[in-house]
This record gives C-alpha cells, sequence and structure tokens, in this order.
C-alpha cells in the first residue's frame, strides 16, 4: 500500500502532496488558529474532493453498467450492475468524519485512518480504511509497546471540520498522553445520547481492537460488564470481517441477533454508517418469524423446562418412537410376485438407513425405495426370474396402494408442528418421549390443549427453538450464515443456543453478553454450556476453536454510577469480575424520597424536565406493572412521554419509560429509577437492578419511598 503524504506546516498548503517528517513531535492539544491544524485540515478537505472524485467515477460506470445490463439482460451483466450500485451508494456523503488521525512509522511513513479508503486519481492512498492491517497500529500503539510507530496524533472533528489536534509522542515511555485515556475518547464519552447508538470507529481502545480484528474461523466469546462496550465491539468486528473476508461473505452474509426489536432499533444505525449492508439483524424470534407466529406467551417455569438441553433429546426419542416395526412382518407385492419380510428383516433395514446420519424424511424416503429393492433381489434369486424384469417389478411394488399404507403407517411423513404438538397434548406420548430426560412435573408443565387445526397453535417464544430442533432432525440443516453475531447471550437458553449455532457456518461466531446481566429464567449459567451448546452439530475442535475475551475496563457509565452498582454484584453475580470505569468522578447517584404516592410523577417530572432542557436523553425504568401509567401520568401532565415497546425508542425529545428487561443493552445520558427495592424483588432482582442503575451514562436518580436494598450503601 502506498504511503500518504504528511501536509506541511505552512498554513497556505492546500494540495495533496509529498513532504518530510517534521522533527518535533510533542505537540499536545493542537487548537484552532495554528498552522499544523490548517494543514491538516487541507490535507483532510483533499481527502474529501479525492472522494468525490471517486464517486464521480464510479457514478459514471455505473450509468455505462445499467446501459450493458439492460441491453444484455444477463445474469453476470445484474451482478455486475448490483456491485456497482452498492460501491456507489457506499461512496455517498456521511455526516460521519471521514478520518480521525494519522500515525508516523519508524520507517518513516505516514498514513491517515479514517472511515473509508480513499484514493486520488493515481491510486495512491490518501485515507486508509480503519479496518485495514496498518490501521491496528493506530488504536493499539503505546509508548511502551508503539507497534513500529513514533508518532499518533488524533483529530477532533465537527462535521468536516478539524478542532483540535491530540498528538503523542511514542518514542518517549514517560510520556503520559502515549498511555492514558486519549482526549477524543474523552471528549466522546461526554456527548449527549440521541437515543441510537452510533459507531466507535475513531474511538477504538486497543484490548477492543484485539477482539474486533479476531479471525474468522473461530467461535469467541466476549465477557464484558456495563459500558464496556461489547456491544459496539460485536458490530464493528461484523464490518470488519466483511472487509477482510468480503467474496467470503458477500453471498453467506453476517447475521446480528440481538434481544427484541427495541434493542435492534437501538443499534440499527452503526453497520450501515461504516458502509455495510449484507448484514441480517433480527432477534432469535424472528429467525423463524417466516415459518411460526408467536401467538402466545409461557410462565417462567414453562421457559424453564422448554429451554433446557434436554429437550432436544426429547424431540429425537419423539421422532424414532414414531417409527415402529409391524409385529407381523410386511409383504410386497408386485403383480404375481409376493416377498415376505419378517419383523427382524424390517427392524435391520431401519437402523442401517438411520445409521447414515441423515434426516429423517430423507431417511424415510431412502428405505422406502431399499424394501422395494431388496424385494427385488430376494423374488430375483429364483431361478425361474427374468432379470429384465426388475423395471416392471419396481413399478408395479411402487404402485400397490397397500404397500404404500403399510409404508406410510410405519414410517409416517412427519413435519416439526406435528411431532411438537402430539407432545404437547398428550401426557402418554410425552411420558415415552421424556423418560430419563425430564421429571413428571416438568411434563405437566409441557402439556397444553391446543386447537383443532395445527395452523392455529398458539406458538410461544420458547417453542421456536424446540420447533427447529425439530425441522433440522426431519429435514435437515436451516440457512447458515457466514459468521453469526448474538448480543445480550447471556439470557439466551440451551435450546435457543443449538439454533443459532445450526445457522453458523464452520461455527464462526462472536457471542457477546455479560453474566452479572443474565435475567432470564432459562439463562445460561457459564460460557462453557454456551459453548457446547452453539457447537453441538459442528464437526470441530473444542478446545482449538473457541475462544473467551474479557472486556473489564468500562468506558461508558462513570465511576461514580458504575461503583455503587457494582455493590450489588457479590450477591447477584459472585463470580463476575467488575468493570472499572476509565471515567473518573461524576455526579454520585441522587435518592429522592416520598411518603405520598401522589408525589411520585411530581418528582419523576421535575426531573424530567430538568435533564432535557440540559439537553440530555431520559429513561424512566420501573417494574413492568408501571410503565404505562408512569407514561400516561408524564405525558398528560405535560412531559412528553412514551412507554418503550415493540421497535419504537424514544429519542431527545421524549422521555422512555420502560422495564428493566428491555433496557438490557441500551444507553440514556441519565436514568430515574423508580422504586429500586420493587425491582430489587423480581427474580433475579439484583440482577435486574444492576442492569437499570447502569443504563446511565451521566446522571441516576433513585425515586423511592421504601428502603432501599442495603447493598447500594446509599441512604
Amino acid at each position: 500500500m502506498a504511503k500518504s503524504p504528511r501536509p506541511t506546516r505552512q498554513s497556505d498548503r492546500t494540495e495533496i502532496g509529498h513532504r518530510p517528517l517534521a522533527a518535533e513531535l510533542v505537540l499536545i492539544g493542537v487548537t484552532d488558529g495554528d498552522p499544523e491544524l490548517l494543514a491538516e485540515q487541507a490535507y483532510l478537505d483533499g481527502a474529501y474532493r479525492c472522494l468525490e472524485a471517486m464517486r464521480q467515477r464510479t457514478e459514471r460506470t455505473t450509468a455505462v453498467s445499467a446501459r450493458i445490463a439492460e441491453s444484455d439482460k444477463t445474469i453476470d451483466a445484474q451482478v455486475a450492475q448490483y456491485h456497482l450500485e452498492r460501491r456507489l451508494e457506499a461512496l455517498g456523503q456521511s455526516s460521519a468524519p471521514l478520518c480521525f488521525g494519522r500515525i508516523d512509522t519508524e520507517e518513516r511513513e505516514q498514513w491517515y485512518v479514517g472511515r473509508r479508503h480513499v484514493e486520488d486519481d493515481d491510486g495512491q492512498a490518501v485515507v486508509v480504511d480503519w479496518r485495514a492491517p496498518v490501521s491496528a497500529a493506530f488504536y493499539r500503539a503505546t509508548a511502551i509497546d508503539p507497534y513500529g510507530l513514533t508518532f499518533r496524533r488524533r483529530f477532533s472533528i465537527e462535521g468536516t471540520n478539524i478542532t483540535a489536534l491530540f498528538d503523542e509522542d511514542l518514542t518517549d515511555v514517560e510520556a503520559g498522553a502515549a498511555v492514558g485515556v486519549p482526549d477524543p475518547l474523552l471528549a466522546e464519552l461526554e456527548r449527549s445520547r440521541s437515543g441510537q447508538m452510533t459507531d466507535i470507529v475513531s474511538t477504538i481502545a486497543a484490548e477492543q481492537d484485539e477482539i474486533i480484528r479476531a479471525p474468522l474461523e473461530e467461535l469467541l466469546i466476549v465477557q464484558g460488564g456495563p459500558g464496556t462496550g461489547k456491544t459496539a465491539v460485536g458490530l464493528h468486528r461484523a464490518a470488519f470481517l466483511l472487509f477482510q473476508n468480503r467474496l467470503e461473505l458477500m453471498d453467506k452474509r453476517v447475521l446480528v441477533i440481538g434481544p427484541n426489536p427495541v434493542f435492534l432499533r437501538y443499534i440499527s444505525d452503526v453497520l450501515p454508517s461504516l458502509g455495510e449492508t449484507s448484514v441480517r439483524q433480527t432477534t432469535v424470534e424472528g429467525l423463524m418469524a417466516a415459518n411460526y407466529r408467536v401467538k402466545s406467551s409461557d410462565d417462567p417455569a414453562v421457559r424453564r423446562v422448554k429451554g433446557d438441553i434436554k429437550m432436544a433429546a426429547v424431540v429425537e426419542r419423539a421422532i424414532r418412537q414414531r417409527i415402529g416395526v409391524p409385529e407381523d412382518g410386511l409383504t410386497v407385492k408386485a403383480g404375481l410376485a409376493i416377498v415376505r419380510f419378517e419383523p427382524a428383516d424390517l427392524d435391520q433395514m431401519v437402523k442401517s438407513v438411520l445409521s447414515g446420519g441423515l434426516a429423517f424424511n430423507s431417511a424415510r424416503d431412502i428405505f422406502r425405495r431399499m424394501v422395494v429393492a431388496e424385494a427385488w433381489r430376494r423374488h430375483s434369486a429364483r431361478p425361474e426370474v427374468d432379470p429384465a424384469q426388475e423395471p416392471v417389478f419396481n413399478r408395479a411394488a411402487n404402485n400397490d396402494a397397500d404397500l404404500r399404507k403399510a409404508l406410510n403407517a410405519m414410517w409416517p411423513s412427519m413435519s416439526a408442528p406435528s411431532v411438537v404438538t402430539r407432545l404437547y397434548r398428550n401426557a402418554k406420548r410425552l411420558g415415552l418421549a421424556a423418560e430419563g430426560f425430564l421429571s413428571e412435573t416438568e411434563q405437566q408443565l409441557l402439556l397444553r390443549k391446543g386447537p383443532s387445526k395445527l395452523a392455529d397453535e398458539p406458538w410461544t417464544s420458547s417453542d421456536l427453538p424446540i420447533l427447529d430442533e425439530a425441522d433440522r432432525l426431519l429435514d435437515g440443516t436451516s440457512v447458515s450464515y457466514g459468521h453469526v453475531v448474538v448480543d445480550e447471550a447471556q439470557d439466551v437458553s440451551a435450546m435457543a443456543l443449538r439454533m443459532i449455532g445450526r445457522r453458523a457456518d464452520r461455527a464462526s461466531m462472536t457471542i457477546l453478553g455479560d453474566l452479572a446481566q443474565a435475567t432470564s429464567t432459562e439463562a445460561i449459567n457459564s460460557w462453557e454450556a454456551a459453548a457446547d451448546n452453539l457447537l453441538s452439530g459442528h464437526d470441530v475442535d473444542r478446545h482449538g476453536s473457541v475462544r473467551l475475551a474479557e472486556l473489564t475496563v468500562g468506558y461508558r457509565v462513570p465511576s461514580a454510577i458504575l461503583d455503587v452498582a457494582n455493590r450489588l454484584l457479590p450477591a447477584a453475580a459472585p463470580t463476575v469480575t467488575p468493570a472499572r470505569s476509565v471515567r473518573p468522578g461524576g455526579e454520585p447517584p441522587r435518592v429522592h424520597r416520598f411518603t405520598d404516592p401522589a408525589e411520585l410523577i411530581d418528582i419523576v417530572r421535575a426531573e424530567a424536565d430538568s435533564l432535557r432542557d440540559r439537553g440530555l436523553s431520559v429513561a424512566v425504568i420501573c417494574t413492568d406493572d408501571r410503565v404505562n401509567e408512569i407514561a400516561a401520568a408524564l405525558d398528560e401532565g405535560g412531559s412528553a412521554a412514551e412507554a418503550v415497546g415493540g421497535g419504537s425508542l424514544p429519542g431527545r425529545q421524549s422521555v422512555a419509560v420502560l422495564g428493566p428487561a428491555q433496557a438490557k443493552g441500551l444507553e440514556f445520558d441519565a436514568v430515574i429509577l423508580v422504586e429500586p427495592a420493587d425491582i430489587a424483588d423480581l427474580p433475579s432482582g439484583g440482577r435486574h437492578l444492576y442492569v437499570s442503575m447502569t443504563r446511565a451514562v451521566q446522571y441516576l436518580a433513585l425515586v423511592a419511598a421504601k428502603p432501599l436494598p442495603t447493598d447500594l450503601g446509599l441512604t
């Protein structure tokens, strides 16, 4: 790759050209009006001109390609046109900064690192993509380990204008700027949230970059506490893999799975802002939406049973038990020919077919052909039989209605819905399939009455992984993706993890979560168990293909809030390492007391209005049963508020009112927590409270009439 030239120190230099490296490298916090800043601005302006020239060239090429595709009407021409249109779209204008820094190497090369690759008319790199190998040093270099660099400069940018420069001399081990938290990162952390997640491409930390650039060929599990950036890391990893493995992932795409539609709305802008569109973003429920409609919900105890890995064995046994050898054997008639099979003969053929590992419905077809083929073999062994009569024999046997009926009774064609509903509606069948796997109490929880039509079955979200298990056993593998990213994975059941793992080609996955935030009834209890479930069905080395990485540095939640929330962990999640914040200080959580219930809304409204006047995004988190009540009361009182649900996500213009489970994975400038004691009394209440408190990245208020949980140490 060609090196990018460095602009001169003269402020009137506006073109892009070669120049020598300057000797003085320690210029901390260069600001507006300085010649260095003016020179860098000139370089950036030139980069934008180069980008526009690239866009215009692509636009002309796309127009020519469109005419060719219209006239030729060939698949190749249409494919070429599609890719040109995607490239033109990627080259379009973006409000995000094009370039955010520069690095100088020991080999006296210089590179400008940015959001995308930009080149001049001669094909020389003007800006290198943040995902390029040379850019790794921009994120990872320190004075202790400079990664071959001598100097790093970070830009603070508003729109297309550089407002400040932050320089680091990487040759000086004692230089504080080379080892601390970069000023641009601190500035970014202090920005108000808009209601949607933004990318962190300009402020990726070293430990995050190592995860983002991990190889495609592994199952990477990332444990990270609140504010450690695990969601951003997962999305940027998806963008990196698409860049690094473009041809491989272009068709197979990347799958991103989030916990709910609200979360997907929250992250929806990140990958498009990075120029990546070959990504499907959905929920676990959304994976099956095309085949099954969720019409009902389960109690927590039922969800726990349905999510247990033992359900996989129950479903497989239920399918096998549908295959039965008749006690009186089987007779095959083909014209005047009659061939008799004893039960032992049939049993041996069934075992032979099933040993091949085929899907049951495929194995069924092979078994039927095997019966006819074996019947002909036995019949043709007679000396009077003409071998040329085999086609006639086979045709007669296959057309025999009695044989078809007998074979259908012995090994029926099955569908996933029929298999699962037969279990749910019949205690005897369920007992036979679940014996040794589920207790009688667990079996009783699964039983339910159903409608007369299978199409009207009231499926629940917990049924979907079970249906998917049956689908796989009956008809084979599902649609797979080149890479799968799962966020908030700590709350995904074992059965759902099996379903997700089946969709990852070569077990290539990034799993993100925090065991301290596991609150669902069916939540996993260890990442080792999660890996086992994800890898089921994959023929890979368990130890060679799985890696656990841990993010322990919190970038979003200030220490004044995180330190208080961490007091819940010894009881709520004793095995989890608490995250530590790089944002020292901050405003401690504020406690508002009330005695009259009528005061509650007045206190919440006053807090919310004051915070919104400061330009902050605000969320009110309370138990689910109070969400609509509080949202309506705030709205009626003149404070714009909205109960979060479906795919909606209130932003800066209205207060978001939501429950602890919905808040998971989201961030707000300010959080008003209503009656923390009620949240702590929920199942897994300590973890729900921990999640709720750590959604705040600037300000946290606790509004309470009841005593606060003693672990918090607040009065």
